[in-house]
């Protein structure tokens, strides 16, 4: 048997949330009654939880349940291989493999709060060592942990993160005929979402009626400190502020954008990118941390630090109906390089030559 640390469904959907559940569902389908999901009592992912079949265990939630509830359970039944998926894991059971998308917290620490780091900081070293393997999910990521943590690379596999197929194009006779560019960010310091932002503001000077839509979470309390710049967007009548959306209206915004913008100055992968490129909407990425990976030469790639160029590459993609097509077809085929049934085939693999 093979227990899973099934914690991500307490919690919203980013996209380490979004990678458990969707190599979860592959796991249960390939393995059936061979995998158990565990999970606190304080689930708020109802309909993926029922999909699963989940077992609720202990009587704590969050980090507690996760380190006291979750491993005193799993020695109850015979102390079973466990995946986590979502970065920590219970640090005093040892037949675990552990999932960290990346060093985020490490290489950005203004992006989070003190408690935050803190426990990642204290544990998640803890954790790394009393693993038996560790997942990331790019080899940027990979080489990252390794040389951060003095981790030997072969102690750790790339597990890529892929697209829903639900992401596909969708037109909407509204939206088609506006013209605008979408991000989809938070106004996290890695995100570098200001340049965005910038560039849009250069690009409209060229672009007559372009406009601005962000999808993500720009009001939360995390970002107290940048409301003069929200208001700033606030201000602006021809930017939209749209904030969390179902999948259903994403794919929708994503289908009849100019173009995708994402700037980011650190990503462990970058599923936004792969979910614009599979609704038919050209990419410009910064050429930073894993997107060259995951993107390749199907995508423009610029320096975050200069939103004048990322401004030119939007107003080109808008002019050139060549280069949008081009660029189009590319994304479409870029989007199948990755897939979350081999990456689920990939963890099998490792799990059958685990001891």
């Amino acid at each position: 048997m093979i227990a899973i640390n099934s914690r991500f469904l307490t919690q919203k959907l980013t996209g380490v949330q979004r990678f458990a559940i969707e190599l979860s569902f592959q796991l249960k389908a390939k393995l059936g009654n061979e995998v158990v999901f565990l999970t606190p009592q304080n689930v708020i992912h109802l309909s993926v939880a029922y999909q699963l079949e989940v077992q609720t265990v202990g009587k704590h939630n969050g980090h507690l349940w996760e380190q006291w509830d979750l491993p005193n359970y799993l020695r109850k039944i015979g102390n079973p291989l466990l995946l986590c998926f979502g970065n920590t894991a219970p640090v005093l059971y040892k037949n675990k493999i552990d999932t960290l998308h990346d060093i985020t917290f490490i290489r950005y620490p203004d992006t989070f709060s003190r408690k935050f780091l803190l426990y990642y900081k204290s544990m998640i070293p803890l954790i790394l060592r009393t693993s038996k393997h560790l997942f990331t999910v790019s080899e940027f990521s990979k080489m990252e942990i390794a040389s951060y943590y003095h981790i030997d690379p072969k102690r750790i596999s790339v597990i890529y993160n892929a697209v829903n197929p639900i992401f596909r194009p969708m037109k909407d006779d509204k939206l088609s005929y506006e013209k605008y560019i979408i991000a989809v960010s938070s106004l996290k310091e890695n995100k570098n979402f200001v340049t965005a932002f910038r560039a849009y503001m250069l690009a409209r000077q060229r672009v007559s009626g372009l406009k601005f839509y962000i999808v993500g979470d720009v009001y939360s309390d995390s970002f107290k400190r940048q409301d003069s710049f929200i208001n700033e967007l606030k201000a602006d009548k021809d930017v939209r502020i749209l904030g969390r959306i179902s999948d259903d209206e994403l794919i929708r915004y994503y289908s009849n954008a100019q173009v995708f913008v994402f700037p980011s100055f650190y990503e462990g992968f970058g599923i936004p990118v792969l979910e614009a490129q599979a609704c038919e909407c050209p990419v410009v990425a910064a050429s930073s941390s894993s997107l060259p990976e995951v993107l390749g030469s199907s995508a423009l790639l610029c320096d975050p630090n200069k939103p004048e160029d990322f401004a030119d590459s939007i107003c080109r993609i808008i002019a050139d109906e060549t280069l949008r097509k081009r660029l189009i077809e590319a994304g479409h085929e870029n989007v199948k390089r990755f897939s979350w049934k081999k990456s689920a085939e990939k963890i099998i693999q490792i799990i059958q030559g685990a001891d």
